[in-house]
């Protein structure tokens, strides 16, 4: 708590100043700029008003920019960064604690398994290429938060710090760090996150840059789970009569058990543009540069790596057998590095240049490290400590991102030689834009085909408590569906289904395992808010089908309602109100800490357990805060049954606050 007390003070006295800061610059704003913010009623424009700042994320191969939110929105702040099972979308699976493992649970929203699983359960809190923002802005912009609740032996903090600035209209350099360090409400269950990176990009006429490096360590202590889920659903059965228990005091499956992934990632791009000049229409005394194509060189280079620890030899009970010592030490790493080489014909150079057009090759190199497997006496794999594979791909893009009515694009990229010869990948979407009242609604028509070989550790892997060397073939997997969004009143509808063949998950005993025939996954998603002055009723409800239960389980039903009110008194927005998530019963996933993946149990159902939090989020001229009580309905309704993976049951209700500095100036 003195730790806690620090950087609080330290936040509030920057708030202080931040505030007087504002104050002693309004000054200098002219009166018709003041006006105008006073008279912006709509959300989005409001924040576009204070920011005046441009974002764009990237991806990976072809830098295809994408715009991205500035986080200086105040709506549903609080449950943006401080509720855990929400860091996973509204539905999902956790083991309970902040910064740790979890699932999605609306399977349109689950990433696609990535070439190092062990990072997947911490997909939300780990930087990637394509969810690392840059930005263009006027003047220099820091934002800094501080999101913290609980006793000292339960508090969950989290630090994070954004730093943005333009050296020109063209160069900008940019900072973050995020350090989030979470006790956990129960015993063995704290986990420490420290990521950080830089970045930067020059966008000029002809030679144009971007780069970014990205750092990440995640360590997070790992229980196993509680030994008895009676202690949460009826505690007075295993304790001799008595109904109340802390938290820390119910008993867990691992005492000393740790699992840790950490790694760097350094992604450039260079594209140099060709074109000619013209004058400018507007003004015949400038000659503007009209690019037509441009060549580009994309990097990638990036290092993963996975631990887990366990000193307790008690504890290898928990695990089905044991290969080398009573004390675990398991490490798992790989590099990769990708050279993409292309050409791109650019769109609306003139009348006749509908369309763009990418063309690429691209060459990657990977190098896989384990245990290696003859120093387990009795045990002979063909599987060797270091392996390296070198892949060779074509692919390109073909996309009309202008114009008011028609826009498309489609990627391609094919395997050509190497160890992913035969892998393809195809994505396209069609857009078709039309005026509805005063603003534009858009149908989309989506597909996504790839056919791809399974990652190389879900074929080998050698470790203390499980070892397999599988023969899988390609999975394949097509997606079709459509998107329709109504801004007028704020419909959007997402129908899909997909069919993957091959399909690799985990099972009860936490081997991959292949299924060799199809399912079929049918998705149809509602997010409808309601508007009526101050009232506000936000509501997402999605129903899902899996064709084949055992292998992908899923809950039909979920939702979330959120019923707040939104309104101003002088320079002070607010929003308070109260959110509920709920899920249908469905077959509860397990978590396998040493291979820090979610399994398909089939022991018990979980779900049917809403769960509602109460809370305020504020913004003050450049600061906003929330304060928050999570679970708010325990004991109240809903039962006991708090569970959304097997053994592991959520955080007990408790008080949450943090807050958000923009120092934009």
């Amino acid at each position: 708590m003195k730790r806690i007390a620090i950087i609080l003070s330290a936040l509030t006295a920057t708030v202080l100043n931040a505030s007087a800061q504002s104050e002693s610059e309004s000054s200098d704003r002219s009166d018709r700029d003041r006006e105008k913010i006073q008279q912006i009623t709509s959300k989005q424009e409001w924040a576009e008003a204070i920011t005046a700042q441009k974002s764009w994320t990237v991806s990976p191969i072809l830098a295809t920019r994408t715009t991205a939110a500035i986080d200086t929105v105040l709506d549903n702040y609080a449950q943006s960064v401080a509720i855990p099972r929400l860091q996973f979308g509204y539905a999902s699976a956790i083991t309970g604690n902040l910064g740790s493992e979890g699932q999605y649970m609306n399977y349109f929203e689950r990433p696609a398994q990535s070439d190092f699983f062990f990072n997947d359960a911490l997909h939300p809190y780990l930087p990637r290429v394509d969810n690392t923002p840059f930005f263009n802005t006027r003047v220099p912009m820091t934002l800094m938060s501080f999101n913290t609740g609980g006793s000292s032996q339960t508090t969950q903090d989290w630090l994070r710090a954004r730093f943005s600035g333009n050296i020109n209209k063209q160069a900008q350099v940019g900072a973050w760090l995020s350090y989030l360090y979470s006790r956990g409400m129960y015993e063995n269950q704290s986990g420490k996150h420290f990521n950080w990176g830089l970045s930067g990009s020059y966008l000029g006429d002809r030679y144009q840059m971007m780069a970014m490096l990205n750092n990440w360590s995640a360590v997070n202590f790992e229980n196993g789970g509680i030994t008895d889920p009676r202690y949460i659903t009826d505690p007075a059965s295993v304790q001799g009569g008595s109904s109340s228990i802390g938290t820390k005091q119910i008993p867990v499956n691992l005492s000393a058990a740790q699992s840790q992934v950490r790694g760097h990632e350094f992604w450039m791009t260079n594209r140099y543009r060709m074109g000619f000049t013209r004058i400018d229409e507007e003004d015949d005394s400038i000659e503007v540069f009209v690019p037509v194509s441009q060549a580009f060189w994309t990097f990638d280079f990036r290092t993963d790596e996975h631990r887990f620890t366990d000193n307790s030899s008690t504890d290898n009970s928990f695990f089905p057998q044991t290969y080398f010592t009573d004390q675990t030490f398991d490490q798992t790493g790989q590099w990769a590095m990708r050279n993409a080489l292309g050409m791109e014909l650019l769109e609306g150079f003139n009348k006749w240049a509908k369309f763009g057009l990418s063309a690429y090759a691209m060459h990657e190199v990977a190098r896989y490290s384990q245990t290696p497997a003859d120093t387990i006496p009795g045990i002979s794999l063909p599987v060797a400590p270091k392996v390296t594979e070198n892949s060779l791909f074509i692919g390109g893009r073909l996309a009309k991102q202008q114009g008011g009515i028609l826009r498309y694009a489609a990627d391609a990229r094919v395997g050509i030689a190497g160890a992913k010869a035969g892998e393809v990948e195809v994505t396209g979407n069609v857009d078709l834009r039309f005026r509805l009242r005063r603003d534009t609604a858009m149908v989309r028509g989506y597909v996504d085909f790839s056919n791809r070989k399974p990652s190389f550790f879900l074929r080998q892997f050698v470790s203390n408590h499980y070892i397999w060397n599988n023969d899988f073939g390609k999975t394949r997997r097509l997606r079709f569906g459509g998107i329709v969004e109504i801004p007028v009143s704020g419909t959007s509808i997402n129908a899909g289904l997909e069919n993957v063949q091959n399909l690799v998950y985990f099972n009860e005993a936490g081997v991959p395992e292949q299924f060799g025939g199809n399912v079929q996954i049918f998705s149809v998603s509602l997010n409808q808010p309601l508007r009526l002055g101050i009232f506000n009723w936000d509501n997402k409800i999605t129903y899902q089908r899996s064709s084949n239960q055992h292998v992908v389980p899923l809950p039909q039903l979920t939702l979330m309602t959120n019923v707040y009110l939104r309104f101003r008194v002088a320079t002070l927005y607010a929003q308070i109100g109260a959110d509920l998530t709920y899920m249908t019963r469905y077959s509860a996933l397990g978590y396998n800490p040493a291979i820090m993946s979610f399994t398909n149990c089939w022991i018990k159902q979980t779900g049917n357990y809403p769960i509602m939090d109460v809370y305020a989020n504020l913004k003050l001229k450049k600061v906003k805060f929330y304060v928050l009580y999570s679970h708010a309905n325990q004991g109240l309704f809903g039962g006991s049954d708090s569970f959304s993976a097997l053994n592991y049951p959520l955080n007990p209700a408790r008080f949450l606050f943090g807050l958000c500095v923009d120092f934009a100036n």
